[in-house]
């Protein structure tokens, strides 16, 4: 998204212009998400899938787009670090932040369908990925191959494919459920076609505005004497994950629990499939040493966690607030040892 709002127009300007962009980039956000949320909601109502199914694919992948621009680019421009570093550390955001903090706030749904199927593809995608690096580490000069790549790129269509074959056989979980009979008639009345368009609006204004926003933080950071690796290995990371925190947190306040659920289990598939799979193909991808000691063990010890709460959560059909304060733990206790790695 460099091409279309590129950091310079944002370089120079004071910072109480930057708060008042950033105030309004914010506002831009939160509206989109309602409308992404609202519509992709509405397209499950229709269509008959499960919101869970809804949030794991169609709502990730637009919600991964950020970090499949940002790692392609940085791919192209040599810079493994950051293609690698930002969708593991967007893995790392989605699961132990977004996830932590949604079940610190309500509780949320364990769908045992989906959480034994999708939930076993986001954990065994990312033990690829941490399996492969280090076994390319230990045999060869430690390069992520274009052959590598295309794999990820091929299991990807097969996860898509299998989802959608899924969604036709999801028959547990809650039911659809709406606020009131207003909402209902709403719904029904609302052209699929109308809800659609709805959505790739909404989804339009969260990318644009969360890119916005983070050039906002990133350009007040420099004038205010933060470091260039400390910006890079947090405040980009934190901001290419920015979409799936909006739109989990628009989905809890509109009741929309499942489709925080999938989105986080559906992102954490596709940053390792798509983004990763994607940058590999653009540029084979040198493995950095802080990407080995830091990134893929926080990560696999975050899904590890994970795990053990789906195990927990799909016996009682809820997840619950110490499903995700240790996971907030990891995430809070991963920012400063990368801060204090990169100084």
């Amino acid at each position: 998204m460099e091409h279309l709002i590129p950091e310079v127009w944002f370089a120079g300007l004071q910072w109480p212009v930057l708060m008042v962009i950033g105030a309004a980039a914010t506002y831009a956000l939160i509206f989109g998400a309602d409308w992404l949320v609202d519509g992709a909601s509405g397209i499950a109502y229709h269509m008959g899938i499960s919101k869970i199914i809804v949030g794991a694919t169609i709502v990730s992948l637009g919600t991964t787009s950020p970090e499949a621009a940002v790692s392609v680019m940085a791919a192209w421009r040599g810079d493994a670090g950051l293609a690698l570093g930002n969708a593991v550390g967007s893995i790392i955001a989605d699961s132990g932040l977004i996830f932590g903090l949604g079940c610190m706030l309500v509780v949320l749904p364990a769908d045992r369908f989906v959480l034994q199927r999708q939930g076993w593809v986001q954990f065994g995608s990312a033990a690829l990925l941490a399996a492969a690096c280090y076994i390319l580490v230990a045999v060869s000069d430690a390069v992520i191959p274009r052959g590598f790549g295309l794999l990820l790129l091929i299991l990807l269509g097969v996860y898509l494919y299998i989802s959608v074959r899924w969604s036709k056989r999801h028959v547990e979980g809650e039911p659809f459920q709406m606020d009131d009979e207003q909402a209902v008639e709403k719904k029904t009345q609302a052209p699929v076609a109308k809800l659609i368009v709805k959505s790739v609006i909404g989804l339009a204004l969260v990318l644009v505005f969360s890119d916005v926003l983070i050039k906002c933080v990133k350009e007040l950071a420099v004038q205010w004497g933060v470091g260039e690796e400390v910006i890079a290995s947090t405040i980009v990371a934190f901001g290419t994950s920015l979409p799936e925190l909006v739109i989990g947190m628009t989905a809890l306040r509109r009741g929309q629990f499942e489709i925080l659920v999938g989105n986080v289990i559906g992102a954490d598939i596709l940053n390792v499939l798509f983004v990763i799979g994607g940058s590999a193909i653009a540029a084979p991808l040198p493995i950095p040493d802080l990407f080995l000691t830091l990134h893929l063990p926080v990560m696999m010890v975050i899904l590890i966690w994970f795990r053990i709460a789906i195990f927990s959560a799909v016996r009682k059909g809820r997840f619950t607030r110490w499903h995700g304060a240790p996971l907030m733990v990891i995430y809070v206790a991963y920012l400063v040892l990368n801060y204090a790695l990169s100084t």
